[in-house]
């Protein structure tokens, strides 16, 4: 006698294979991996200014108040940018950024490895400067200019946590996602994105180069591992916050 129950069906349930990414989707992705590469932003915004009659140059050397703006205006402008273009992909940012995880829990884990960038790029620094020491091409980091005095040496600290920490974090995260869906794999994106990370900070030198390289690196590794940016913002803020620290008591 058959049974009226209806049939369950128990046999495994195999998940859709994930398809390789269009001609199209690969160029997209490409075009918006350029624009928030930082580049085009800061040259943007770097043009409008000039045309203002604000000038990165003061009589003293870098001008305080246009860094300050730039980094600013720039920080806005490309995490604007960002959350706009993983909208229109139907992507949400707090699943992108953060993954779900406890902002505490994250956030602890972020504190020892500040420690951990800063051990990174005094090897680093402290290697190149022993068997390659031609790398070592700038004598005095102009960047330091900007911290003559304690209250721009505090606007400064803040200046490193939004446009360090945070911008460029929330950055890295984006440009990792890019790669990770149509352009290669996650790892090719850290190795594009660190290099360009490192170049970025030429004017520091050769070996800052180097040092800044590996540091975005190990950054982008932590996200991808982790999934959140909370723990990566913890640790360059901090990084950079020591130093700003190390610059203030030593004056170098």
């Amino acid at each position: 006698m058959e049974s009226d129950s209806p049939i369950t069906d128990v046999s495994p349930r195999v998940s859709p294979q994930p398809t390789a990414p269009t001609v199209a989707e690969r160029t997209v992705a490409l075009i918006e991996v350029i624009l928030c590469s930082d580049y085009p932003t800061q040259f943007a915004l770097n043009a409008t200014f000039l045309a203002m009659g604000f000038h990165a140059q003061g009589p003293d050397g870098l001008n305080f108040g246009f860094v300050m703006a730039l980094s600013l205006c720039d920080t806005v402008f490309l995490l604007g940018l960002i959350v706009l273009f993983l909208l229109a992909h139907g992507e949400r940012p707090s699943e992108v950024f953060f993954d779900n995880k406890r902002f505490i829990t994250e956030a602890r884990a972020g504190i020892p490895m500040i420690f951990i960038a800063f051990a990174i790029a005094l090897i680093v620094l402290v290697t190149v400067r022993a068997i390659a020491p031609w790398l070592h091409t700038v004598e005095h980091n102009p960047l330091q200019d900007l911290m003559r005095t304690p209250g721009k040496a505090l606007m400064f600290a803040g200046l490193v946590v939004v446009a360090g920490g945070i911008r460029e974090e929330f950055q890295r995260a984006f440009l990792l996602r890019r790669f990770e869906r149509s352009l290669g794999g996650p790892y090719v994106g850290i190795v594009v994105a660190s290099l360009a990370f490192g170049v970025g900070h030429f004017v520091q030198g050769v070996d800052a180069v180097i040092a800044t390289a590996l540091l975005g690196a190990f950054w982008g590794v932590v996200y991808l591992r982790r999934r959140s940016v909370i723990a990566p913002v913890v640790s360059h803020s901090g990084f950079d916050l020591l130093q700003v620290v190390q610059f203030i008591a030593t004056g170098r």
